[in-house]
């Protein structure tokens, strides 16, 4: 933003990114959809080919509508770059392979994000890059293996989808001691709750398909820091090509004008819901930072704002029970998203974690009787009604 005074993060959602007037003095950021952008003047086609001026000339390099998106994220996250990615898993892909080589070392958690758990261990390894995962509770565990040797430090706080909090100040110390960067994917508390640039995090990313657009309605990644490493991520983007297309950068960009509401409503909803589920007899654990109960709740308030719309729990017996409760609910797609202004519920086996084996998902900690619920803007009292009445006719009275 341009003024002297640093505008408040609902101001910037709205603003950032788009404060001068567009084509034809448009208010509303156009979708431009050339794939190329054409110059009379060969020397300066040459310069913006060379990043020495402004401009755009190919849809795979750069595109009005895709920039003006990683604009208003990058100043959401106070970075000095950021770059775009057709997915969230583009975003954690090509930052892996941009600037990890053979005979890297990168640790990590372990019950990530099933895709980014996938990259762990399959397929990092073909690269001859050695991956540690490390029990995400145990900080002790976390650093020792920073210590023993570490390339890069991969961060998922919240976790998804069994909540876990980890401290992103205290590991960034010890990473940075041992020369690594620390990344931090911040999908689950968005820009609003958490700034891991802050923290002392090098890159922060994002899967936009979720909070960010937060209609259910466009894919998307993105991922902020310095200039130098945006620079790499972007350049090996560039040429392998996971673009964000036009149209759903400006999806994101509409959605992203309400984020700091929504994610209000959402927080304060979950919070709600959180403690009403403790407290229920048919429900055996619920995971959300929030509770005072959490392991790390000291470390969630600490280092986030509030705790999110994200909401794990299990309810008495198996996965039976599961399949009983679930398509009983009125207010909650049963579908593999998170982040949407609808409430969604679904088990890790077919949101989270649908790519991982049983064993796997084991091995993660996670239960196949896991219930991840995102909170949407329905009334919170709405949506715990909605709940009771699915354990009632689950487990009766």
């Amino acid at each position: 933003m341009n003024n002297t005074k640093q505008p408040k993060i609902g101001t910037q959602c709205v603003w950032a990114g788009e404060e001068s007037a567009f084509w034809k003095r448009s208010t509303q950021t156009p979708v431009v959809h050339s794939v190329s952008f054409g110059y009379n003047d060969i020397e300066h086609w040459q310069k913006v080919g060379r990043g020495e001026t402004d401009g755009h000339i190919y849809g795979r390099n750069t595109n009005p509508t895709v920039a003006v998106f990683e604009d208003k994220v990058r100043q959401l996250e106070n970075a000095t770059a950021a770059t775009s990615f057709a997915s969230g898993m583009a975003a954690i892909s090509n930052t892996f392979f941009s600037l990890l080589a053979p005979g890297d070392r990168i640790v990590s958690i372990k019950d990530s994000y099933g895709g980014t758990n996938k990259l762990f261990i399959e397929f990092l390894p073909r690269f001859q890059i050695e991956v540690t995962l490390c029990d995400t509770t145990d900080h002790a565990a976390i650093e020792t293996a920073i210590t023993s040797g570490c390339d890069m430090l991969y961060l998922e706080t919240p976790t998804n989808p069994t909540l876990k909090v980890v401290d992103i100040q205290k590991l960034a110390q010890v990473a940075h001691k041992q020369g690594a960067l620390v990344v931090a994917d911040n999908t689950f508390a968005t820009p609003i709750l958490q700034n891991p640039l802050a923290l002392g995090a090098d890159l922060v990313l994002h899967s936009a398909t979720k909070y960010l657009g937060g209609h259910a309605d466009a894919l998307g990644g993105v991922v902020c820091g310095s200039q130098e490493l945006i620079d790499k991520i972007y350049h090996f983007r560039e040429i392998t090509g996971a673009v964000l297309d036009p149209m759903s950068a400006y999806l994101l960009l509409r959605g992203m004008k309400t984020l700091d509401l929504r994610i209000q409503r959402q927080s304060a909803s979950a919070l709600q819901i959180a403690r009403y589920l403790e407290n229920h007899p048919h429900v055996t654990d619920v995971f959300y930072p929030g509770l005072k109960r959490h392991p790390q709740h000291t470390i969630a308030k600490r280092q986030m704002k509030a705790f999110g719309g994200m909401i794990s729990f299990m309810i008495r017996g198996d996965f039976e029970s599961v399949r009983a409760f679930l398509p009983q609910l009125k207010y909650a797609h049963r579908a593999a998203n998170l982040g949407a202004v609808e409430t969604i519920a679904g088990p890790p086996a077919t949101t989270s974690h649908v790519e991982c084996s049983d064993e796997e998902r084991a091995a993660m900690g996670i239960p196949d009787s896991l219930i991840r619920y995102s909170v949407g803007i329905e009334d919170a009292d709405d949506l715990i009604a909605d709940i009771e009445q699915a354990l009632v006719y689950t487990f009766g009275t």
